[in-house]
C-alpha cells in the first residue's frame, strides 16, 4: 500500500550536467518497493503537483532515484542538502512481474535507471542500454555489476554501437533466449523494442512515460490507450504487456 513519508536525503550526487542521483532514507516505503514502481516527491512549498520518478535502486532501507532536471520542480530538487527531508508518496504503480528465466532489460536515456533494480531483482539478466552520447551514458557500472552482460548503443556513436537500442534487443534475442524482455524509455524506442520482441517471439513489458497529476489515478492526466480501452499509467501501468498497448 502506498504512504506518506518524510525521508531524510542520504545522498545527493550529479551524475551528468543535468541528471542527479537522489537516496532516500525511506524505510519501509523502501522495503515494500518493487521494481518498476515509482515514487511522488512534493518539490517546493509553491509547486502543486508532486513529481513522479522511478525507483532506480533499493538497498534495505535506502530507495534511490536517479532524475533529470526538466522545470522548478526538479531544479528545486537538485539543489537540496543532505539530510533535509522530503515529502514522498509510494511505491506507486504496477511494476514488473519477474519471470523464473534469464530477462533482457531495455533502457533508454532517462528510462535506463529503473532498469537497475529490475536486474537485480531477477535471477539473470542482460541489458540493451542507449543514450544520445557517451557525456549521457549513466549507471553502466552499476548495471554491469548485475547483468550478465551489458549491450550499449549512442546516437553519435561515441559510445557502444552507433545506432538505436532496438538493434541490439533484435542481436541479443538472436543470440540467446529471454524469459521475457522489460523496456523503459521513450514512447518510439518502446515501440521499437515491443516490434523487435515480438519478432523473437519473446513477452514484451514495457513501462510507459506520461505526465502525471495525482500520481494515483484520481486525474486524467496521464491516459493512454491500452488494448481499445483508457488506463490510468500511474495506477493500472506504469508497466504494461506490450501486446495490449495501443501504439
Amino acid at each position: 500500500m502506498p504512504m506518506t513519508k518524510l525521508c531524510p536525503i542520504a545522498d545527493l550526487r550529479q551524475l551528468t550536467g543535468d541528471v542527479f542521483s537522489l537516496t532516500l532514507e525511506a524505510g519501509e516505503l523502501a522495503r515494500t518497493t518493487q521494481p518498476g514502481q515509482f515514487v511522488n516527491i512534493r518539490c517546493g512549498e509553491g509547486l502543486l503537483l508532486r513529481r513522479p520518478i522511478s525507483v532506480c535502486d533499493v538497498e534495505g532501507s535506502l530507495l534511490t532515484v536517479v532524475f533529470q532536471v526538466k522545470g522548478d520542480g526538479t531544479q528545486w530538487l537538485s539543489r537540496r542538502q543532505t539530510g533535509e527531508e522530503l515529502d514522498v508518496l509510494g511505491p506507486l504503480g504496477h511494476g514488473y512481474d519477474i519471470p523464473r528465466g534469464k530477462v533482457l532489460v531495455v533502457g533508454g536515456g532517462i528510462g535506463v535507471p529503473p532498469m537497475l533494480y529490475a536486474a537485480k531483482c531477477c535471477r539473470e539478466a542482460d541489458a540493451c542500454v542507449g543514450f544520445r552520447s557517451a557525456d549521457n551514458a549513466i549507471l553502466l557500472e552499476e548495471l554491469n555489476a548485475v547483468c550478465g552482460k551489458v549491450m550499449i548503443a549512442s546516437d553519435d556513436g561515441t559510445l557502444g554501437v552507433h545506432g538505436f537500442v532496438d538493434a541490439l534487443v533484435r542481436q541479443a534475442l538472436s543470440e540467446d533466449s529471454y524469459a521475457a524482455v522489460f523496456a523503459c524509455g521513450p514512447r518510439p524506442m518502446l515501440k521499437s523494442v515491443a516490434r523487435a520482441a515480438n519478432e523473437g517471439n519473446t513477452p514484451c513489458f514495457v513501462s510507459m512515460e506520461e505526465r502525471m497529476g495525482c500520481g494515483v489515478g484520481a486525474c486524467l492526466v496521464c491516459a493512454c490507450s491500452v488494448g481499445g480501452h483508457y488506463k490510468h499509467v500511474c495506477k493500472d501501468g506504469p508497466v504494461f504487456n506490450a501486446e495490449e498497448v495501443d501504439w
